[in-house]
């Protein structure tokens, strides 16, 4: 039997589409691996943890209720909200928690399996569906107690409620590109990662996640301009029973995400081979 003769040259030229159709491909014929790698990093997160999957929302609630005693003692003064405060803090806060931790997942994903990249071939875009995975399952802990929330200062359920998760993913394929397109630098440069979650942190005060946009001033500019200000919003009205005020804004981000997304894709598909390349010399 002839056996088949293959010839690799290097190519002048990068074929965008067939680079993107072999990582959507890729995406799905690593499912199984990724859920694996899931379900093992998930056990191993509360495996020696006494609180257990208490870590899972402890952020958002501390950073609500510091809000939350702020407003209550009037060390603060807040613009008013329209539901019950608690419930706009803890729904800010958790949303908010949600979208950075999808910024942080590609580069956290990568960055933990950098031993079993260099040693094994398979396809990256399976830490990518393992992230997601995780970050689903710790996110879908949070509704759960959002809800309770929601339940406690009597605010009800509306059909409207019934997008909220729509809401929340387009956020997290928001939060995706983005780290996408950060994660082969902060793979090289560990000062990124610290200066993400600097950044992050700063982002969260121009962004109505535990107080309203102002009536007037530059803060109210800043904030209507910020991208991130219609994901929360959106979600938020959305789960609350609330009219989306900046509907429009918020579809224009989710119709640039989604080529921006497939390019991600493909900068990652290409890079990341050779930062491992390079990594392991």
């Amino acid at each position: 039997m002839a056996l088949e003769t293959r010839i690799y040259q290097k190519e002048n030229h990068v074929k965008i589409f067939k680079l993107l159709k072999q990582s959507l491909s890729d995406i799905y014929g690593s499912r199984f691996l990724a859920k694996q790698l899931a379900v093992r990093d998930i056990k191993a997160q509360y495996r020696q943890s006494y609180l257990g999957i208490f870590w899972a929302f402890v952020g958002p609630l501390t950073t609500a209720f510091v809000w939350i005693f702020l407003n209550s003692s009037g060390t603060i003064r807040l613009s008013e909200t329209g539901i019950p405060y608690p419930v706009y803090a803890f729904s800010g806060t958790l949303i908010w928690s949600i979208i950075t931790a999808s910024i942080n997942l590609p580069i956290s994903s990568t960055n933990a399996a950098k031993g079993i990249m260099s040693k094994i071939n398979f396809p990256k875009e399976a830490l990518i569906i393992s992230g997601i995975y995780k970050l689903l399952f710790n996110s879908s802990i949070k509704i759960i107690l959002l809800l309770v929330f929601m339940f406690v200062y009597g605010v009800g359920f509306n059909w409207s409620t019934l997008l909220f998760p729509i809401a929340l993913l387009n956020a997290i394929l928001f939060g995706i590109t983005i780290g996408l397109f950060i994660t082969p630098i902060g793979m090289l440069y560990k000062d990124v990662s610290k200066l993400i979650s600097m950044g992050l942190g700063f982002l969260m005060y121009v962004t109505p996640v535990v107080y309203a946009i102002p009536k007037t001033g530059i803060m109210k500019t800043v904030m209507e301009y910020n991208p991130f200000t219609p994901l929360i919003l959106t979600a938020r009205d959305l789960i609350v029973g609330g009219s989306p005020a900046y509907l429009t804004y918020y579809l224009w981000i989710m119709l640039i995400s989604i080529p921006l997304l497939l390019i991600g894709l493909i900068f990652y598909r290409i890079s990341i081979p050779v930062i491992v390349e390079r990594m392991s010399a």
